[in-house]
């Protein structure tokens, strides 16, 4: 459940998905009308603007493999700064708090808090990682008319895979603000994997930036955790992909140093080094780990499924390799199978 519930709202994290039940239909019905390629660019970026630029609070719901987790998520921006605070509402309670790119994520239980620099790469209400100009070559994007989504007149968007590589996308923005309030992952029969949605949100709200900013700096009574984090590439690690994903390209590559203070990690992950790897089409999230094999925790290769969200794990020489994303099983295949050791 924690680990579903904010594979919106951080995919650095690499785990879990989305998917919210629906119920009714589609308020007003209409036929399908392809967009252009320009049009399908101006609704995501109008879409990613509003996550970026609106300040907005609400609860959003998440659910996946049968299993149903909710939030609490508050969105300011001032002064060209982004403010943001998203709580748990079931099981372990978390609360992450984040000014920029600065992230502090607490465990009020254990008194765990872990402070990192991280990027947001189409984080929910976001979704799309660049510019949208790419989208068209892989997707076909159809306007399917109006809804309503917690109370918002939203116009929906269906957003399908023009190849077997990733899902497609049932989309519900906002008419005034653009704001994502909905979005559902679709099969190639568009069947509905997984979805999110806000129950209930306003949009507009007085900024409250000191509501993010004062409980990143309280901290006292807390065990503070400052994973080393830094930027490479995975050439420069000694690693190349000889088969390409068609349609994914590399967005970011990080190295993290673990340490011992965090809740979910143990006594023999310190020291522990991870190299995280991000692919992406504009909409969905690949993310490759990779580090040292070690017989004593890495036990079994296997392929495991929630929802949308698949990870596939295994054995190369002396690495174990772990992928992650929102793709079909078959992707992540592809990922894994042309990534090699440079000689």
């Amino acid at each position: 459940m924690n680990r579903m519930q904010w594979r919106w709202v951080a995919p650095w994290l690499g785990w879990g998905m989305l998917a919210f039940a629906s119920c009714g239909v589609m308020a007003q019905p209409q036929e399908p009308v392809p967009l252009e390629k320009t049009e399908v660019r101006a609704w995501l970026l109008r879409i990613h603007d509003a996550a970026q630029k609106r300040n907005f609070q609400g609860t959003f719901v998440v659910s996946a493999g049968g299993q149903v987790a909710s939030s609490r998520i508050a969105h300011y921006c001032e002064a060209g700064s982004q403010f943001e605070r998203i709580e748990s509402l079931d099981g372990q309670m978390r609360r992450v708090f984040r000014h920029n790119d600065l992230v502090a994520t607490l465990w009020p239980a254990s008194r765990v808090a872990v402070l990192e620099h991280r990027e947001t790469l189409g984080t929910f209400p976001g979704l799309l990682h660049n510019d949208g100009e790419r989208l068209s070559e892989h997707y076909e994007v159809r306007k399917l008319g109006a809804d309503r989504v917690a109370g918002h007149e939203a116009d929906v968007l269906m957003v399908s895979a023009r190849d077997p590589y990733r899902y497609g996308y049932r989309l519900w923005a906002d008419k005034d603000s653009g704001l994502l309030l909905r979005a559902e992952v679709l099969n190639e029969d568009e069947d509905v994997l997984e979805s999110s949605a806000f129950s209930e949100v306003s949009i507009g709200v007085k900024s409250q930036p000191e509501s993010v900013v004062k409980p990143m700096k309280k901290l006292s009574g807390y065990r503070v955790d400052r994973p080393a984090l830094s930027k490479t590439h995975y050439e420069q690690e000694g690693w190349v992909y000889k088969q390409q994903v068609p349609g994914f390209r590399h967005v970011n590559c990080v190295k993290r140093s673990l340490g011992k203070s965090s809740s979910h990690e143990s006594e023999g992950d310190a020291g522990r080094e991870i190299l995280q790897t991000i692919f992406s089409d504009g909409l969905a999230h690949v993310s490759i780990f990779v580090e040292p094999f070690d017989p004593s925790r890495h036990r079994r290769e296997m392929l495991m499924s929630m929802g949308a969200t698949h990870t596939l794990v295994r054995r190369y020489k002396d690495w174990w390799i772990t992928a992650v994303g929102e793709v079909p099983p078959a992707t992540l295949r592809l990922f894994v199978q042309g990534l090699e050791r440079k000689l």
